[in-house]
């Protein structure tokens, strides 16, 4: 099979703050197998947590194990994945990889991949929209922004950035603020992305709780995953990590201390391997959540592909893009819609090369 990497850059109508940084644009690169006159797509996406992966690493490393792919078939997932690990690509643009041969063979049998995998495509949860760390004010006129955009009836889930680097207070105002325009059906959870300190954690909990947030996503930060037992049988509120839990072989150590993990195609390396992370995390009575980085409709809706298997969905990063390539997975009442064409279902709208 014959891969191919083209960069584009996509920016955000709105930039994302969260505890470790500002982002207002990403430089993704789209990948293409092609095999027997079949095209399958993936994305690789850079993001920064543990060992950073840049656009420039991701495409220095997919060019490096091309031509190795030359002698391999899409089919040959086990003998691609041990090549990749040999080489130590990164998890970014082993997602590429394993997905673009993925939407090869739902291409090939034409199927899509969740109806392949045996998913219900009527059992989807809401997605949520993501609200920034800003100001009261600036949280207000996001949110705002959001209902004019997709309307009241698709913010059905609301996920409010915390742990700002102000403080606990900081947080409290800005939640308190967006708290009266949150449609009333709309379920609210946080994500400190590791920005509280375990006293903090601990106290807000129970805050949170009383707010009505119906769980906390990744409140210490990665590398402080020993204090996760104390704060599991604090909190009111079920604790889901994110940058705590990389691939399937995290998840037994956690399963203890945490009510469910957030699985991200980059981080993980592929829909090989989040399904792996699925079957675990059922295996230990987990909650499963699918989230993204800057990634185009092309990664979200291989994302959603899984999404039947999800108790939460945190795949809003395309919707705040002005100028996203692909088309794919729709919103409908708040909900991820998946189609019927073979394979991931996406489509090219344009694409301007950097």
């Amino acid at each position: 099979m014959r891969l191919q990497v083209q960069p584009f850059t996509i920016h955000k109508r709105f930039a994302l703050t969260i505890s470790r940084g500002t982002t207002a644009q990403s430089t993704n690169l789209w990948v293409r197998l092609e095999q027997d006159g079949v095209e399958g797509w993936g994305e690789a996406s850079p993001f920064s947590v543990g060992d950073a992966q840049t656009a420039e690493i991701l495409q220095a490393s997919l060019e490096a194990i091309a031509p190795h792919l030359q002698s391999l078939t899409p089919f040959d997932h086990h003998p691609v994945a041990r090549m990749m690990a040999q080489a130590q690509v990164p998890s970014a643009a082993r997602n590429a990889v394993d997905v673009a041969m993925q939407d090869w063979i739902g291409k090939k049998l034409g199927v899509p991949l969740w109806r392949l995998w045996g998913g219900e495509g009527d059992r989807i949860v809401p997605t949520s929209v993501t609200i920034g760390i800003s100001t009261p004010e600036a949280a207000q006129q996001r949110l705002q922004h959001w209902l004019q955009q997709l309307g009241p009836e698709n913010i059905r889930a609301v996920k409010i950035k915390l742990g700002n680097p102000v403080g606990i207070d900081a947080d409290k105002a800005m939640l308190l603020a967006l708290q009266p325009d949150i449609p009333s059906e709309a379920k609210i959870s946080i994500d400190a992305n590791g920005g509280w300190s375990l006293d903090d954690a601990i106290h807000m909990g129970p805050w949170l709780a009383d707010q009505g947030v119906t769980y906390i996503e990744q409140p210490l930060p990665h590398g402080q995953e020993q204090d996760l037992p104390r704060l599991y049988h604090t909190s009111p509120l079920p604790i889901i990590v994110d940058e705590s839990c990389f691939t399937s072989r995290d998840i037994p150590a956690l399963a203890p201390h945490v009510h469910g993990i957030n699985i991200k195609l980059m981080k993980c390396g592929g829909l090989s391997e989040a399904r792996r992370m699925v079957h675990t995390a059922q295996a230990h009575g987990l909650q499963i959540m699918f989230g993204c980085y800057s990634d185009s409709t092309l990664s979200n809706t291989a994302a959603a592909q899984l999404a039947p298997f999800a108790n939460h969905l945190d795949l809003d990063s395309h919707l705040n893009l002005i100028d996203d390539p692909f088309t794919g997975v729709t919103l409908q009442k708040g909900c991820l819609c998946l189609s019927e064409l073979p394979g991931l279902g996406v489509m090219l709208r344009s694409l301007s090369p950097i």
